[in-house]
């Protein structure tokens, strides 16, 4: 077997369909396009949820609620995210990038009482949840929101 005999398997390349090569072919004239109508033109594109007329799904559709654009959300860290830091660190925004617990730096943190903390640590941040509050200052920690 050399390259210039290799060839696919019978029935694994579908030859090209021509259209608008004649009569005979079956797809000649109006090449498989049907008589008028915005389809059978060049240029046509249908805009995205256009169903030919008939009322689009997208508005058919019931609308529900609404979306808040005044809300503030919080990236949310965990108690035992903190252990990482030495005892004594200051965990502020800066921190956290550094330790890489948050992506952005105007993000808005917020501390959980998820998990246990061990370490004397002042945190710094937008919000600190009352439950992880008691428990950084019963380690002995501080907190400055």
């Amino acid at each position: 077997m050399t390259l210039n005999n290799l060839s696919p398997n019978e029935g694994a390349r579908k030859a090209k369909k021509r259209v608008g090569r004649g009569p005979g072919s079956g797809l000649g004239k109006t090449a498989g396009r049907g008589h008028k109508g915005a389809r059978s033109r060049s240029g046509y594109t249908a805009k995205p949820g256009f169903e030919g007329g008939q009322m689009p799904l997208h508005r058919r559709l019931p609308k529900r609620g609404f979306t808040n654009t005044f809300k503030t959300s919080y990236k949310i860290i965990s108690l035992s995210d903190l252990e990482r830091f030495e005892d004594g660190a200051t965990i502020d925004r800066q921190a956290l990038l550094d330790a890489g617990l948050i992506t952005e730096r105007d993000t808005l943190v917020k501390v959980l009482a998820n998990g246990e903390i061990s370490k004397k640590v002042q945190v710094e941040v937008d919000k600190v949840s009352q439950g992880a509050q008691e428990k950084i200052i019963a380690a002995g920690g501080t907190v400055k929101e």
